[in-house]
């Protein structure tokens, strides 16, 4: 919400503008001011809108002009003054004054002020007034309303800036069409939305207590029981099918919404759309969508305790047949309130777990929020928005974890959702590999993959539920992956996949580990279609042997065709629980910088006490002429070439 108003009067010489802002700050009736007096500052504490207002006077001479036209561009609203004894003032309303706004470019609230009501008598004839201005509105659109009043009594002065401010911070344009007296598409639009987020039981009607949760979250108030019924039977008279079962339906809010802007209380239906984060475009703004939420280097972000609490909320709330899973229709529901659903390009729900229906079950939900929040927590955050978490504060749904290497360093891990990248050569079986973890069927086909796949699922580790995420992402974009995982330690865990029935296979992953030096991150060989004949692969070493040789497990022989696992996906997720096992290059290589330090100072000390000991025997050796002659060059070259 705006902080500030900028009010600009103009109008022709001598209706009353000077006069009309004198008479605001005096309170009282001054006869002769300047010609265009001081801007003036009005402090935040002394209007009820709590925001700073500036009142800009203007004057209409020649040389006024180019100080008015600076002072338009920059107005937030602006009052055309004219004089109710002075019938070219308001003449010149809708020839002269509004469509040089438009000619300099300018689109902001209009308001009409009729002054020196005094001269007949002080009374405002409403009548008359809405028969001259109409025909003005209908044509200028910016023309929010009239106001008449008088400086000199004063009356009504005060009204004309509240209006002003009212037009600025409470907008009619974006709400409401003044000719065809409707609701406009994006304001029906918004609170449709709000509608169905305040139906907590979604049964398409506002129940008192829904009703009254409305109240508290947007007015912090409860309704009272009066009040209730009042709305209730102002409703069911002015609105077919308002009401339903005692509750009020969609039609209703609606209808109540368009009240509150005829009659001028737009500050209502304002406030209920900026409670629910929308800005004056009547879109929901990038503070309300995405809040603060800072993730320090190498740590990951998962969903807290709350968090998986909202989600399975919501997924028993959309689950209408109750059958433990959602199907594309509650699914489409469910996402009614958000852009539609986040995983398109995804190809969900083919990334998680599905009953034989094709419907995604509250497992592969959950699963499928955890693997969104690893990746991406800013989609997380955006969509808890979209479906009304309840909490304002929703970064209380995610938490970050402790930073990886900090992991690594103690041996234990605390985090619940891990990610692991899955590489190898085009055709040794990645993608099958990962259908098989999101318990989808084999494919005979072959088909090579263009973009990035993820997909996950649940692992049960000793008890303990823990989230994996797989990612195999195709040659195009592999090397530029592994490239950004060096620099940030971006995984848990590499998997690299060799098809044990090609020779040149294993080959490719050996040339990518050269290649960029992972030995940082936790790694684990996986030998795929193992229902095929072994082949001698072509390489110096054979995968057994290579393994061995950096202190790893040898590769798991699996096949995804015959249903062959190995439970590697349990071993991946127990190698992430515990990395320190799994660095390639044996646990040295998983020393910090100080402890590899400390081991090489300690054996520099150890090695220079076994050289001295060396020399000393080599000496008392050759003085007792044990040694044979030709000992001397290697016990000189071995004893850093002393002279013995």
């Amino acid at each position: 919400m705006r902080r500030d108003v900028r009010i600009l009067l103009v109008g022709d010489e001598g209706v009353g503008k000077s006069t009309i802002v004198t008479s605001l700050i005096k309170e009282v009736f001054v006869a002769h001011v300047q010609h265009v007096v001081p801007e003036v500052t009005i402090p935040p504490e002394v209007n009820p809108e709590n925001v700073t207002t500036y009142i800009v006077d203007s004057g209409a001479g020649p040389q006024d002009r180019q100080h008015l036209e600076s002072e338009v561009r920059k107005a937030h609203v602006i009052c055309v003054v004219y004089s109710i004894d002075n019938p070219h003032s308001f003449d010149r309303i809708p020839t002269y004054w509004l469509p040089l706004f438009r000619q300099l470019g300018v689109n902001v609230p209009v308001i009409l002020v009729g002054n020196k009501i005094d001269l007949r008598g002080g009374e405002v004839t409403n009548e008359a007034l809405e028969e001259e201005i109409i025909p003005i509105m209908n044509e200028f659109k910016e023309v929010e309303t009239c106001v008449e009043c008088s400086a000199q009594l004063p009356l009504n002065v005060s009204e004309v800036f509240y209006f002003a401010q009212k037009a600025v911070l409470h907008p009619t344009a974006p709400l409401y069409d003044s000719r065809e007296h409707v609701l406009k598409p994006a304001c029906v639009s918004a609170l449709k939305r709000i509608f169905k987020l305040c139906d907590a039981n979604k049964d398409g009607v506002l129940d008192a207590a829904e009703l009254n949760e409305f109240q508290r979250k947007c007015f912090d108030a409860p309704l009272q029981l009066q009040e209730l019924e009042g709305i209730k039977d102002m409703v069911r008279e002015h609105a077919e099918g308002g009401v339903r079962d005692d509750g009020l339906t969609e039609a209703g809010f609606l209808y109540l919404h368009t009240i509150f802007i005829q009659r001028g209380r737009l500050e209502t239906t304002w406030a209920v759309l900026r409670k629910f984060g929308y800005a004056e475009d009547l879109r929901l703004t990038e503070p309300f969508l995405l809040p603060k939420f800072d993730v320090p280097h190498d740590c990951s972000v998962e969903l807290s305790p709350q968090g998986y609490q909202f989600f399975t909320d919501i997924f028993e709330t959309f689950d209408k047949d109750q059958d433990g899973a959602l199907n594309s229709a509650e699914l489409e529901e469910l996402f009614s309130t958000s852009p539609g659903n986040p995983w398109e390009i995804q190809k969900f729900p083919d990334t998680t777990l599905v009953d034989d229906k094709g419907a995604v079950t509250l497992q592969g939900w959950l699963a499928q929020w955890s693997m969104t929040t690893l990746l991406d927590h800013k989609t997380t955050l955006a969509y808890l928005a979209y479906l009304g978490y309840p909490d304002e504060q929703r970064t209380s749904a995610l938490l970050t974890t402790r930073p990886r290497k900090l992991d690594r360093r103690k041996g234990k891990v605390s985090r619940n959702v891990f990610l692991c990248y899955v590489c190898g050569a085009a055709g040794s079986g990645k993608t099958s590999l990962l259908r098989s973890f999101a318990g989808k069927p084999f494919r005979e086909a072959y088909e090579p993959t263009s973009k990035m796949v993820s997909v996950v699922n649940a692992v049960d580790i000793d008890g303990s539920e823990k989230y994996l995420v797989l990612q195999e992402f195709g040659s195009k974009y592999e090397a530029e992956t592994l490239r950004a995982s060096k620099k940030t330690d971006l995984a848990d865990v590499i998997v690299y996949v060799h098809d044990s029935s090609d020779t040149n296979s294993f080959s490719y992953i050996s040339n990518l580990r050269q290649q960029y030096a992972l030995d940082h991150t936790p790694t684990l060989f996986v030998a795929t279609k193992s229902d095929l004949d072994l082949a001698q692969q072509r390489h110096e070493v054979q995968p057994d042997v290579y393994c061995r040789r950096l202190g790893l497990q040898v590769p798991v022989a699996v096949s995804v065709k015959t249903g062959q696992t190995a439970d590697v996906f349990h071993a991946i997720c127990s190698i992430a629980m515990n990395p320190h096992a799994a660095i390639p290059g044996g646990a040295d290589r998983a020393m910090t910088a100080s402890e590899r330090l400390r081991v090489y100072v300690a054996f520099t000390a150890l090695l220079g006490g076994v050289s001295a000991g060396l020399v000393m025997l080599y000496r008392s050796l050759l003085r007792q002429e044990i040694l044979p002659s030709w000992t001397t060059p290697w016990a000189t070259w071995l004893l850093g070439r002393r002279d013995p």
